[in-house]
């Protein structure tokens, strides 16, 4: 159903309007666009990159993976247990609404009831208002990732959100399904204000004129996105003009772009793990420790690397690349297909047996097509499996759900820490703490969990990175996923667009600061 978006914006959404001579429109493509207006609603990369267009973050990574101020212009250590942040003045929501330090401590809140970032909130004691313009971020023991959790606060406007909606809701209600007031409507700090969105068809983003940034270089006064799922669509329609951004580019399709004198590729690694995760409640035969080391090695996932990715991904055997605190060198790939007959003859399967499996077909780069590869590897060890693919807008509810045994999920550690792998893919679910919160596997391990619990107060480096690495050689051991690759990030453009002053390895372009010529 069309429909403007009512976010009681009517004056800012005309002032908006009234763009000068030399305004700048984007026309972007992406794979999928944001499933919902609540930045809270899912922690996903398609939600954080949604995030850094309409709200701001207290802090944000640059390029070199340091703090960069935003929201917050300095922060300073009171004690083992609180951070000090120094808050901008004079900026306003997109209501018109001031900013202040009462809605970075209300934000918090709202984060540590949502479902998707409590887990990440968890160590938090709270925020406390020190004054209008500063807060105090306190925690429950000395935690060694707060500045990185500061990156995931984006606050939001706590009086546009307060009170009741048409339908007797509160505005601040979390919905992931069905009707919300958050879910269609936005006040936020940043760049950008939501003028019109059809879901997945077409979002405008016009840039507010209030917007306290006046430093930043960039020149773009309205983003139509319009999500294509199709790689080849996708491509064809930068390369014909239609569209001036992309993103992902399709491996098959990095060189074409490359020969295009009117476009230009930009590549980075990256450590977006790709992974299946066996369902332990759903099919008993995943609760053997050896029909899920078969599978882990009847996966040929260099082969997929080679022939499905083109050689842009890394192959990997493990949740975190090389850099990262956990990566160790000897937790390698290891497809083995006479080793997987084996033990599926060791657990006495080696008639096999049959398990459904779903994927989504436009949320990782070639997902579809490796979800396909996988299937067809496991066949060959008596694994019938019955894939069913669908697109991002459909698929969260399915994964949420638990609707199949083998169940596709890529993860990038927005922290850009080994931990954020295992505390939302393999601590054991619990809904309370929110850990776990994407184990579609019901892995559970009790030792995992307290390494990971520990290594969140341990402040020495090298003693935290023995720890997370002994988790990696659990998991390793356990075989408790089917680790397949880490995805590159990839973007393409015209030659005018500035898409390298904007990209980075968390893949949030920040659009705010997209400079067009």
């Amino acid at each position: 159903m069309k429909k403007k978006l009512a976010v009681c914006l009517v004056c800012v959404f005309f002032l908006c309007l009234g763009v000068s001579a030399g305004a700048k429109t984007l026309k972007l493509a992406m794979d999928a666009d944001p499933v919902s207006l609540d930045p809270h609603v899912q922690l996903s990369g398609g939600m954080l990159q949604y995030s850094h267009m309409v709200f701001d973050p207290l802090v944000r990574w640059d390029k070199n993976m340091n703090f960069e101020p935003r929201l917050a212009e300095k922060w300073e250590r009171v004690d083992d247990l609180t951070m000090r942040f120094y808050l901008r003045k004079n900026v306003k929501f997109h209501s018109g609404n001031p900013f202040t330090a009462k809605d970075v401590e209300w934000t918090l809140e709202r984060l540590k009831r949502s479902q998707d970032f409590k887990g990440l909130f968890e160590p938090f004691e709270g925020a406390k208002v020190i004054d209008d313009y500063t807060v105090d971020l306190v925690t429950k023991k000395p935690y060694a990732l707060l500045m990185n959790m500061a990156t995931y606060i984006f606050p939001l406007d706590r009086k546009f959100y307060t009170g009741t909606d048409e339908n007797g809701q509160p505005k601040d209600l979390i919905a992931k399904t069905g009707p919300s007031f958050a879910l269609s409507h936005e006040s936020g700090t940043g760049k950008y204000t939501v003028g019109y969105r059809e879901q997945g068809v077409k979002t405008e983003f016009k840039a507010f004129a209030d917007y306290w940034d006046k430093k930043s270089p960039g020149n773009v006064d309205t983003i139509i996105l319009t999500p294509i799922k199709s790689d080849a669509t996708r491509v064809a329609a930068m390369l014909s003009g239609d569209v001036d951004f992309i993103m992902p580019v399709p491996p098959q399709d990095y060189a074409r772009i490359e020969r295009d004198a009117k476009s230009k590729l930009v590549t980075m690694s990256g450590s977006r793990i790709i992974t299946f995760q066996l369902n332990q409640k759903r099919k008993p035969e995943f609760q053997d420790k050896r029909v899920r080391m078969a599978m882990v090695y009847a996966v040929n996932n260099q082969g997929i690397v080679e022939k499905i990715m083109k050689g842009t991904a890394t192959t990997a055997g493990q949740q975190g690349p090389e850099g990262f605190a956990g990566f160790k060198e000897n937790l390698v790939p290891r497809y083995d297909l006479e080793k997987a007959m084996q033990l599926m003859k060791a657990a006495g399967l080696e008639k096999g047996f049959e398990c459904t499996m779903i994927a989504p077909n436009n949320r990782y780069v070639n997902d579809e097509k490796i979800a396909e590869a996988a299937a067809s590897m496991l066949s060959k060890i008596n694994i019938k499996v019955n894939l069913k693919t669908m697109p991002k807008a459909q698929y969260w509810d399915q994964f949420d759900a638990q609707t199949a045994d083998i169940q596709m999920i890529g993860w990038h550690p927005d922290t850009e820490d080994s931990a954020n792998y295992t505390e939302f893919l393999l601590m054991c679910p619990n809904k309370e703490t929110g850990y776990g919160q994407y184990n579609s596997g019901n892995y559970c391990n009790p030792k995992v969990d307290r390494l990971i619990l520990a290594s969140q107060t341990e402040t020495d480096q090298d003693k935290r990175a023995t720890m997370l690495q002994e988790v990696e050689q659990i998991l390793y051991d356990d075989a408790a996923f089917i680790p397949l690759h880490w995805q590159n990030l990839s973007w393409a453009g015209k030659q005018n667009v500035e898409i390298e002053q904007i990209v980075n390895v968390q893949n949030f372009p920040y659009f705010g600061d997209l400079v067009v010529h």
